[in-house]
């Protein structure tokens, strides 16, 4: 069986935050982020280029966490 499998470079398959090309300290947005997170460090371009699904995401979980705050400060006397 002959395989037309050649990857040029070593880091192709590692992961994607331990590669030279992305370790320079390089400043990431929020749909980058998560991507990074949902996909384990695999790749950081999963949820393209656009910006507002991070940002969804993110002010998403922010507003959950004020909620509960809020909810267990008004309620918490109840328990």
């Amino acid at each position: 069986m002959k395989t037309e499998f050649d990857y040029p470079n070593k880091d192709l398959l590692g992961s994607f935050v331990f590669r030279p090309s992305f370790n320079h300290f390089e400043k990431i947005n929020a749909n980058q982020a998560w991507s990074l997170f949902f996909t384990g460090g695999k790749d950081d371009k999963k949820w393209g280029e656009k910006t507002q699904l991070g940002k969804l995401f993110t002010y998403t979980l922010i507003a959950g966490g004020v909620s509960r705050v809020l909810w267990s400060v008004y309620f918490g006397h109840l328990a």
